[in-house]
């Protein structure tokens, strides 16, 4: 019996509060309050998509901007992917997903590698600009990736293929990650041990 690959922690500086806790084997269950609403619709996809129990609770500085509170839950998140993988013996280690959102179409590549690396294309001119229900900025959605994949040791290539309404394509990227690391943690009958040559990740 494998043991559980679960994680919990907490981060506080003068910015945010931040708590969390997952499950990678879960099945998807999500309690996100961020207080960043957007935000919490995009967490809820990535825990519903790649089958990721997860909760969060936030508080920052989102009088000032919410940038703080939302890449420092990426940090926290990321850190708690790579606790709860533990020496990553018995995963599939590489996933990668092709999801569409209406108009919107993002291809996501995962790998467990230990090598932190994000190679993030495709977003239209203007979108980082484009504030996304009021007080979420296009430019948070790459920077929520590279603090997740900097922070797990994950390689991660997420391409905009097409899209329009900016909503759409953040969570269909959003929605990309998670399936291409839905398929990537999962345990995998047939692998033995560490799936690297090096015999470690």
């Amino acid at each position: 019996m494998t043991a559980p690959r679960t994680a919990r922690l907490e981060r506080s500086t003068s910015e945010s509060t931040i708590e969390l806790s997952l499950d990678l084997d879960g099945t998807g269950v999500s309690d996100i309050q961020t207080s960043v609403p957007f935000y919490d619709h995009l967490l809820t996809a990535f825990a519903k998509h790649s089958l990721t129990d997860l909760t969060v609770r936030a508080k920052g500085d989102i009088e000032i901007d919410v940038h703080h509170t939302v890449e420092d839950i990426g940090i926290v998140l990321g850190q708690a992917i790579k606790q709860a993988l533990g020496d990553k013996s018995g995963i599939s280690r590489f996933g990668d997903a092709l999801v569409p959102l209406d108009e919107a179409l993002v291809q996501a590549v995962v790998d467990i590698s230990g090598r932190p690396y994000l190679v993030h294309s495709g977003e239209p001119a203007g979108y980082e600009f484009h504030l996304i229900g009021g007080h979420f900025t296009g430019s948070m959605v790459r920077h929520v990736f590279e603090a997740i994949t900097f922070n797990a040791g994950l390689t991660v290539h997420v391409t905009v293929l097409g899209g329009r309404d900016p909503h759409h394509i953040a969570e269909a990227e959003f929605k990309a990650f998670a399936r291409a690391f839905r398929q990537a943690k999962a345990l995998d009958p047939l692998v033995s041990g560490v799936p690297s040559t090096k015999g470690a990740l």
